[in-house]
């Protein structure tokens, strides 16, 4: 699975650490999502999706 949260965190002139707190997760979570390393629960997925407003699907990208 892939992701676009650094491009929306850009968008939204937000750090690793200014998403980290609104999601109630440290900033190295964030870190180990945006490098792909990690896949967020479905409650972590939707409270980022939540962030910036938009659908689940439109940050992060289920490969086939």
């Amino acid at each position: 699975m892939n992701n676009r949260i650094r491009e929306f965190r850009a968008r939204h002139d937000m750090t690793q650490d200014d998403l980290a707190k609104k999601v109630n997760v440290r900033r190295e979570t964030i870190v180990f999502l945006e490098k792909n390393k990690y896949n967020p629960s479905l409650k972590l997925a939707h409270d980022i999706a939540r962030v910036f407003g938009v659908a689940i699907e439109d940050i992060f990208l289920f490969d086939n």
